[in-house]
């Protein structure tokens, strides 16, 4: 895919990106195995791992998780009242989309002592191990995931057909949660309303770092170590892409140029 060759241009000691398609078809370009901090793309594999466990009964969505009033479901949604940092709520539940890594600091928690075992423990007997990917759970759950691309793509791999949990699972991750809210998207700005699933964004209008081509179903996340996972089901295709310079202006250019490119391409195979 000639799209994927556009990492070679970016401002970045190391850049490689690849795309994953609903019957398991991949295309690549740059080292796939080499591992670098995800930061906030560990969000997704952390609520993947919520809910295989809320699959087979460790924890349930809608019990009481984090501030008073709200639940794993408010966590996953960043919609707990939680700030990015910090223990105090600054809202009360279901009210605003407050980006937090706090918020999965208390899930990873929460599934701990409902699971019995540390949650990178957890992480790598549900998604890792069944997947086949030597992703490092280890570090803070929400933004300290270690991982190679090829990591990467089988997340995106499963989050297009789904393995370890059902597809009406993966339907309701990807569905608004508490729809309507506004909220701060970090470092891109305010929007009215900021959608988002469990654990993932969902597309944004006016475009975003998912681009201009990306369906209304698209979903995904970034990290502010220059790394991103963005899903179209309309279309059938995830893409990855990691980077060693963390985010900044340069990624708010090459990030959305990237995806339309893979778009084009992929409709240009139909």
């Amino acid at each position: 895919m000639e799209a994927l060759r556009q990492v070679d241009a970016w401002p970045a000691p190391f850049a490689a990106a690849g795309v994953v398609r609903r019957d398991g078809s991949q295309e690549t370009h740059g080292d796939t195995s080499r591992v670098v901090r995800l930061a906030s793309v560990s969000k997704p594999v952390a609520a993947l791992a919520l809910l295989v466990a809320a699959e087979e009964g460790v924890v349930d969505l809608d019990e009481p998780a984090g501030p008073p009033g709200s639940t794993v479901r408010h966590l996953l949604a960043h919609a707990s009242g939680l700030p990015f940092h910090g223990s105090t709520p600054i809202a009360p539940p279901g009210k605003r989309r407050i980006y937090s890594n706090e918020g999965f600091r208390v899930l990873a928690e929460h599934l701990e002592r409902r699971a019995e075992m540390p949650f990178a423990e957890y992480v790598r007997e549900a998604i890792c191990l069944p997947l086949g990917i030597g992703l490092d759970p280890s570090g803070d759950p929400g933004s300290g995931m270690h991982g190679s691309l090829s990591d990467v793509l089988a997340i995106g791999a499963e989050l297009l057909a789904p393995t370890l949990v059902a597809p009406e699972t993966l339907e309701e991750m990807t569905s608004v949660q508490f729809p309507g809210l506004r909220g701060v998207l970090p470092d891109y700005g305010r929007f009215d309303p900021l959608d988002w699933g469990l654990g993932v964004q969902r597309n944004t209008r006016p475009p975003s770092w998912m681009g201009a081509r990306a369906s209304s179903q698209a979903f995904g996340h970034f990290g502010g170590s220059g790394t991103l996972l963005w899903v179209d089901p309309a279309v059938g295709v995830a893409c990855a892409a990691l980077a060693t310079r963390d985010f900044g202006p340069w990624a708010k250019e090459v990030w959305p140029r990237l995806a339309d490119a893979v778009l084009e391409e992929e409709a240009a195979r139909r």
